[in-house]
């Protein structure tokens, strides 16, 4: 599907931002159900909310998007199975937004004939990945908000037909790559990949009596940068983050983009839309990447990066106050101080506060204002939006609700392996692998691995490099693809014969892999049988298991895998990979959270990972594996800074409670 107008796609997480949007003439809405949604956080719908909703968009033309981008645990696909026959039956929505590779199988396998979305939590970030997104049975791919407008006209020339481009045009950043971020599992098992992220990242850290949020960004927004958009035919959507924000948010948003792609010469439309984006209540913004000869950090240490209008700051006197910079209108929301903070709590405005005016806040108790703390607007009750809501509403609520009844999936089943190609049968000898960044000749266990690059392949003999593991990089971007794809090639003409690749996208660099151990790395986040068996007809051999997993999930994986199993057992497991990194942090020394868990960020291969004080360790679970029948076993070795003390913790991550 190709046009000149792309398409503005809004979101919403609840009954009231879904009607905003169609109030604001989106042309498409995507939303959540109350499962295996990447914003469980949100309200989201239930199918009998979603079925009446769905009829009143499309009543109007507009399209709706329905998010089932988790991550799907072994033991939910019959659950899986269940809401997709429920969705083709009650709700028929044009589009599903996938990142699990299963949900693509399941869904055709019920019937579901509307297009499937590649989510930006699967990292389709490189050029050659695109054809491999097709074959694997999408329609469209949504990019990473990494990318400038460079790299997006890049990705469009090479996109095959059948395939379009959707891109974010505005709405939150989130320092790590999407579907490369464990900070939040890794504190606690609410995993971003699960829709649960309780955003570790945006909380003051401290490094050598410097504390600040050093991961905290700004909002993006394209703003008047839309135009240029407009000029990649293969672009044909236009995507609002901010499936938790408000009604007001999604309402000024699109009808700001909108103006933008209409009237985006007319200088007064122009200011008009941007006015919009001011009012909408995000963050503080930047045009982040989009321009390569200008861009912009959106780690700013001088700049509030709460969520919503920044309105004033906490005074305290006898009575807690602020004196607002915007006006207040009754019934606006009022969110003070952060959430790692103890002035932290909501207000609903009951009366109207002319700008500059004085407003007492409500002591709640176990609140603690602190003087300085910020105020921000995160809703606004506009009359006469609220009135086209209403207005919506009404016409809603007269729709007639289907009547639901529990569907059974025709169950897809995938024929497990008997025999493992590496010795993983239950009770056979399993190998031992150790991934470093160094040339190979230091400390190693069982099998040699190392991150691929031309450097590493340039000093070591030939024996050497067809004796080892080569890993390549969990994330990739345009430019980085022609050295990533000479260095497989020299490391192939050199004999090498066993990958493990981290973004299964990276299969299109093989040409012919009937020779070869292809493996799905730990980071393509595989959790679940149906993805394994994508994997198996993509032609790898076997897969590292998501590392996120708790016991059941990896026994239970392991049960019915197809293909061969891995682990990752062992090692520094990154909290984060990232594009970007703050002026005021600096690398490869330790810096703490409040609750004095250490990390540090290192430069690799032009991004910025950031890693924990502590090691993964899962080495006394290796025999259940083994039993289970996984057969390989990686330790990642990375080097820890000078002056960077290691604790000694036991770094079972999700094993004992299951990622959430």
């Amino acid at each position: 599907m190709t046009t000149t107008k792309p398409l503005i796609l809004a979101p919403a997480g609840d009954v009231d931002s879904f009607l905003a949007a169609i109030a604001a003439k989106a042309d498409a809405v995507y939303c959540g159900l109350k499962i295996f949604s990447a914003r469980m956080e949100a309200s989201n719908f239930s199918i009998e909310e979603l079925s009446r909703l769905t009829s009143l968009a499309q009543s109007r033309g507009i399209a709706v998007h329905v998010a089932l981008n988790t991550l799907i645990k072994p033991n939910e696909i019959e659950k899986t199975e269940n809401i997709l026959a429920k969705l083709v039956a009650y709700v028929r929505p044009h589009a599903l937004i996938v990142q699990d590779l299963a949900v693509v199988r399941l869904a055709r396998h019920l019937g579901f004939k509307g297009e499937i979305h590649l989510s930006t939590l699967a990292n389709s970030s490189f050029p050659a990945g695109l054809e491999a997104v097709k074959q694997a049975g999408f329609d469209r791919v949504v990019l990473p908000r990494e990318l400038n407008v460079d790299e997006i006209k890049t990705m469009a020339e090479k996109t095959p037909e059948g395939l379009d481009l959707e891109v974010f045009v505005h709405g939150a950043l989130c320092y790590g790559v999407s579907g490369r971020c464990y900070w939040s599992s890794w504190f606690g098992g609410k995993g971003s990949l699960r829709g649960r992220c309780v955003q570790p990242c945006r909380r003051v850290y401290s490094q050598k009596g410097n504390k600040q949020r050093f991961f905290s960004c700004l909002d993006f927004s394209a703003d008047v940068l839309a135009k240029v958009l407009k000029t990649i035919p293969e672009v044909t959507t236009w995507k609002i983050e901010g499936r938790k924000k408000s009604p007001h948010y999604v309402f000024y948003t699109v009808k700001a983009y909108r103006m933008l792609r209409d009237h985006g010469q007319d200088p007064e439309k122009k200011r008009t839309a941007l006015a919009f984006l001011e009012y909408a209540m995000g963050r503080p913004s930047t045009h982040y990447n989009l321009l390569p000869q200008r861009p912009q950090n959106p780690l700013k240490s001088d700049v509030e990066t709460g969520s919503g209008l920044f309105a004033g700051r906490v005074k305290v006197e006898k009575q807690p106050f602020f004196v607002t910079r915007e006006a207040l209108c009754k019934g606006d929301l009022l969110r003070i101080g952060y959430e790692d903070g103890k002035g932290h709590s909501i207000q609903r405005v009951t009366r109207s506060v002319p700008k500059r005016g004085k407003l007492v806040l409500r002591a709640d108790r176990g609140t603690r204002y602190q003087k300085g703390d910020p105020v921000f607007i995160v809703d606004r009750r506009e009359r006469e939006v609220y009135a086209l809501i209403r207005e919506l509403n009404t016409e809603f609520e007269q729709l007639e609700s289907p009547v639901v009844r529990p569907l059974k999936g025709k169950t897809l089943s995938v024929k497990p392996k008997t025999s493992r190609k590496r010795g993983g049968s239950r009770g056979q000898k399993s190998t031992q692998m150790t991934l470093t960044r160094t040339s190979g000749r230091g400390r190693s266990e069982g099998e040699k691995a190392l991150w691929l690059s031309e450097g590493i392949l340039q000093k070591l003999p030939n024996r050497m490099i067809r004796d080892t593991w080569w890993w390549l990089s969990p994330v990739m971007w345009p430019g980085d693809e022609a050295a990533h794809i000479s260095a497989v090639n020299h490391a192939l003409a050199k004999g090498a014969k066993r990958f493990v690749l981290n973004v299964p996208w990276q299969r299109s660099f093989f040409d012919d892999a009937s020779h070869l151990e292809l493996w799905a790395g730990p980071f393509c986040n595989i959790a679940n049988v149906h993805a394994l068996e994508s994997l198996r007809t993509q032609g790898f051999s076997g897969a590292f298991a998501s590392p996120e997993l708790g016991e059941e999930g990896f026994l239970d994986l392991a049960a019915t895998s197809p293909i061969s199993l891995g682990a990752v057992v062992a090692g520094n497991w990154p909290l984060a990979i990232s594009r970007i990194v703050s002026d005021d942090i600096l690398l490869d020394t330790p810096f703490e959270s409040p609750m004095r868990e250490q990390g540090w960020v290192s430069r690799r291969d032009g991004n910025f990972w950031v890693y924990p004080g502590w090691r993964l360790d899962l080495t006394s679970k290796v025999r259940d594996l083994q039993r289970a029948g996984y057969a390989l076993f990686a330790t990642m070795e990375e080097p820890v800074p000078k002056g960077m003390t290691l604790k000694q913790r036991p770094g079972l991550w999700n094993w004992n409670h299951n990622l959430l």
